[in-house]
């Protein structure tokens, strides 16, 4: 036993992963800002840039069982490495991309490496912090998703204005190569990190943080944890609400820009400042609905309450951008719109879900299919989206965005149940 001071490296470790998040999701949403221009240099329609939107959700959501089967196999200094230098030498070939052939098959092959990211951050967070602590701590790394593009979408509008929109993805590919080799350099679990003392592992693991990663590593996978997987109404639930809120995402994350110009009639730089207000939301709305959510717990209520109420008090905030389809007012678009993602990032806490209901012996293959069920909208969204507004008209795609929500609603009220971790 120690009396001493427990450290705070898990934290340092936490922004490690955030930093990871950021980069992850500009490269996902880059794509989005250079849209407009990719459509006119090459001669695209919406449905192929639909397609094309829609090319990473393919490998992406298709590929996260296996995606989360390898996470529990390889320790997350290494895997997280691969994946960083492997997406980002695909977004650094886009920039040297020739047509729509070149481009799909790109971002194919993005998707492909980021297919076990958010497992791993969630085994990361699950190693590194305390049951209690880990509301706060999902909702962080998560916010890295909104937080890029918020604060860098104007940035990156002005790179592709210097440099065209080849030199941008050019730049965000360096960038994170870069930062897969740091990550690989600074990286540990936490029975093996050097600055770690005993009281901090004592913290995490009384907590119910685990501690030790050979353990985990060691687990034998089989058929019988994927049909846990698929078998549990408690789980379905989870997916279900989960495909909702990603909806919501994919739909910022791809044709947001896009309406703001097409359809809405805004030049590209006011609309680099415009985009950045939705997604400024959706970060304060990750930090707000973590933080709620560990309140509530702190205060004594149910995990059931503490995780499930912030998921659908989001859900149905998120139908909210319906409105914009009333208004020709651009302040008032722009007001549907924020308060929507808001309540997408108030929502966004579901991770923390899977780390209270996933079995111990299968949380990646849990998370993968968790990842696989909500990213499917990925495919789904930029293509059915490319359809609805392919006749000049893009009220229809605001409305079923806005029913997704609310059917992502419902599922965590009627199907999800008790929040208690599955048997297995």
């Amino acid at each position: 036993m120690t009396h001493s001071k427990p450290t705070k490296v898990r934290f340092f470790i936490l922004f490690m992963v955030f930093i990871s998040v950021v980069i992850n999701y500009m490269d996902r949403s880059n794509l989005s800002i250079a849209g407009p221009h990719i459509a006119k240099d090459f001669g695209l329609s919406t449905v192929e840039m639909g397609y094309i939107y829609s090319a990473f959700g393919w490998s992406y959501a298709l590929l996260q069982i296996p995606g989360g089967l390898i996470v529990d196999k390889i320790v997350p200094r290494v895997l997280y490495t691969l994946m960083l230098v492997g997406w980002s030498a695909m977004t650094l070939m886009m920039g040297l991309a020739q047509g729509f052939l070149t481009l799909f098959g790109l971002r194919l092959a993005i998707g492909v490496f980021e297919v076990p990211a958010f497992p791993t951050n969630n085994k990361i967070v699950t190693a590194w912090f305390p049951e209690h602590e880990k509301g706060k701590a999902i909702a962080c790394y998560t916010s890295g998703q909104f937080v890029g593009v918020a604060f860098l979408t104007p940035v990156l509008v002005a790179i592709q204005a210097w440099i065209g929109w080849q030199g941008m993805f050019i730049l965000m590919g360096l960038i994170g190569i870069v930062w897969g080799v740091i990550w690989y350099l600074l990286y540990r679990q936490p029975d093996e990190h050097k600055g770690v003392n005993q009281a901090e592992l004592d913290h995490i693991s009384k907590g119910g943080g685990i501690v030790s990663g050979s353990a985990a590593q060691q687990q034998k996978i089989d058929w019988s944890q994927i049909k846990m997987a698929f078998s549990r109404r408690k789980l379905w639930g989870v997916y279900i609400g989960q495909f909702a809120s990603t909806s919501m995402l994919w739909f910022f994350l791809t044709w947001f820009p896009t309406y703001l110009v097409q359809y809405r009639g805004l030049d590209f730089i006011k609309v680099g400042f415009l985009t950045s207000i939705p997604f400024l939301a959706a970060f304060c709305g990750v930090l707000l609905g973590g933080t709620f959510s560990d309140w509530l717990i702190k205060r004594g209520h149910s995990i059931t309450l503490a995780r499930k109420l912030p998921v659908i008090l989001g859900l149905l905030l998120s139908t909210s951008i319906v409105g914009a389809n009333f208004t020709d007012n651009t302040t008032l678009i722009v007001v549907f719109m924020t308060i929507a993602f808001f309540g997408n990032g108030f929502s966004s806490i579901t991770w923390a879900l899977v780390s209270a209901i996933a079995p111990l012996k299968a949380i990646g293959i849990t998370g993968g299919t968790f990842n696989f069920m909500g990213n499917l909208s990925s495919i789904f969204i930029p293509i059915v989206i490319g359809y609805l507004v392919s006749g000049g008209n893009f009220a229809p795609a605001l409305i079923f965005i806005s029913l997704i929500a609310l059917t992502g609603a419902l599922s965590y009220i009627f199907v999800v149940g008790k929040v208690e971790r599955v048997s297995f």
